[in-house]
């Protein structure tokens, strides 16, 4: 992927010639954030200065090309090679609701640890369905992170009282489909844990990691879990 070894105050002077502007927020672990009124986010690590997109189509291949021109470089390449030079054994797929700040620290924590996350949004359709898209990435990974935030809030009818914090229906969708490709030992589930919140399964024998009020504060059990399966250099935790 792109990388930037100068100053953030260098890198924003760049983006701005280049039109990109935003408001821009420290996301924790050294990465700073960019978020763009179009809905596409740019993130840079400031210790490791690679530089990647998210956000949905066509905003992130936009932002994508912007980037690639003032910084001389091309996030097709770059991925292609990052492909060649990752083993699949090392791609692990990132489930997720609406938690945006959740997702990045844990996108930018799995990159920490040299793994290679697939986040569905931020893959080229293709002309594939979303089902078709989950079909065919889900053969790529060795291991499965859900996070599983308080997006939705449901009961069972007519018992209002027990009304809880759930994730939302395509979290439940891909944690299903994620189980039955890997099996139960290759999905961790990390679950924010400071509220009313309904599991997202009751089967027995889940992974799951809780979090209070940031996701980094599962990095060390989550490393270990996925350690087991693809190795990890747990001094990078």
């Amino acid at each position: 992927m792109p990388s930037f070894s100068g100053s953030l105050d260098e890198l924003k002077d760049r983006l701005l010639i280049a039109g990109i502007d935003g408001e821009w927020a420290e996301g924790g672990s050294g990465v700073w954030q960019l978020r763009c009124p179009d809905g596409a986010n740019l993130n840079w690590s400031s210790t490791r200065g690679t530089i990647w997109c998210q956000g949905k189509q066509p905003a992130k291949s936009a932002l994508e090309a912007k980037i690639a021109g003032t910084l001389e470089t091309s996030f097709e390449t770059t991925a292609k090679a990052a492909r060649a030079a990752t083993p699949a054994s090392r791609t692990v797929f990132v489930v997720y609701g609406h938690d945006e700040p959740a997702r990045t620290s844990l996108e930018a924590m799995l990159r920490r640890w040299d793994l290679e996350p697939l986040i569905l949004d931020q893959l080229t359709s293709g002309g594939q369905t979303i089902i078709e898209k989950l079909e065919s990435v889900r053969k790529e990974a060795n291991f499965a992170v859900v996070l599983a935030t308080p997006d939705d809030e449901g009961h069972r009818r007519d018992h209002p009282e027990e009304k809880a914090f759930r994730v939302r229906q395509n979290v439940v969708l891909e944690l299903g489909m994620m189980l039955s490709v890997l099996g139960r030992a290759k999905v961790a589930i990390v679950l924010k844990a400071d509220v009313n919140m309904e599991r997202p399964s009751d089967i027995h024998g889940l992974i799951y990691v809780p979090f209070k009020d940031d996701v980094r504060e599962a990095a060390l059990v989550l490393a270990k879990e996925i350690n087991a399966r693809i190795p990890i250099d747990l001094s990078k935790v």
